[in-house]
């Protein structure tokens, strides 16, 4: 197993319900953030991270995100004809020439952890990084990215990763909790881990949020648990099975996380970036200091 993490996998089958009708053509991770989709956010993440090889799990009207990743042959001769040459490199950089994308098709919605077990046919024996796209993170100002921060302590613990932060008690039922002792800085060793406990039940506060990095033996432990909560293979049950074989780490990550799988995450999310975006930042707290 590598010591350095070069594969990300990208599950991104899900319906995106809770934003209809706006999904209802269109893929969840390609809603804009001021004028990048959620997902290539994801990916610039983990191409800070050194990661190379992006694996995205899709499902059936999934496929602006191919194209997203794609050359753009038609387009990119259009704005180099008009003499667009900013435009024309903001479209060519949009994935490096050094990264590749996978496409692998998950064939029904079982579960985030059947989702993950789709891509062991590209991952083989390596450890990997997952990302959620609904999760937008951000790392401190000046700082290294949450994945980045995560490789790196990859790389010196060799210990499967949960990214994690506390959260209120009233909403644990969202979230995959964990009970966890000290080990080091901002690390805990994870002791167990519940899907979506209700307040009264949780063991902790400590959420798992959408930022993994795990060691390829969490696919045996996918193949042998089954279906779980909802009749779907549960990621957090896979985990719980690879705590018997290996120490498995949350990692407390620095910066901050929108929940961009709500409409309110989303909304406050839109409005942080458009606050830092060069071309809007400044007119934007302008008019928002006009309307408070």
């Amino acid at each position: 197993m590598s010591r350095s993490i070069k594969k990300a996998v990208f599950p991104v089958a899900g319906l995106g319900s809770r934003f209809l009708p706006a999904t209802k053509a269109q893929p969840k991770e390609m809603l804009p953030i001021v004028d990048k989709p959620l997902i290539q956010y994801a990916v610039e993440e983990a191409v800070e991270a050194g990661i190379t090889e992006m694996i995205f799990i899709t499902g059936r009207n999934k496929r602006a995100i191919e194209d997203h990743f794609d050359k753009a042959y038609e387009l990119e001769a259009e704005l180099a004809s008009a003499g667009k040459q900013q435009l024309l490199e903001m479209v060519r950089s949009v994935i490096p020439k050094n990264v590749n994308c996978m496409y692998i098709r998950q064939p029904m919605a079982l579960g985030l952890g059947h989702a993950v077990l789709c891509a062991k046919p590209i991952v083989g024996d390596d450890a990997f990084a997952v990302l959620l796209a609904d999760d937008f993170m951000q790392g401190e100002r000046d700082g290294p990215g949450v994945m980045a921060q995560m490789t790196a302590t990859f790389a010196r613990e060799q210990s499967s990763l949960l990214g994690v932060q506390d959260v209120p008690r009233a909403h644990t039922k969202q979230y995959g909790i964990v009970s966890t002792d000290p080990f080091g800085e901002r690390l805990e060793k994870v002791g167990a881990i519940v899907e979506k406990p209700a307040p009264e039940l949780a063991p902790s506060t400590l959420a798992v949020v959408g930022r993994y990095v795990l060691t390829p033996r969490i696919f045996s432990c996918l193949e042998k648990i089954g279906k779980g909560a909802g009749g779907e293979i549960q990621l957090t049950d896979g985990i719980e099975a690879l705590m018997q074989y290996e120490t498995v780490l949350a990692y407390r990550y620095k910066g901050r996380r929108f929940d961009c799988g709500s409409k309110l995450g989303y909304l406050q999310a839109s409005v942080e970036i458009g606050l830092q975006h060069a071309e809007t930042g400044a007119a934007f707290a302008d008019w928002l200091g006009q309307r408070g």
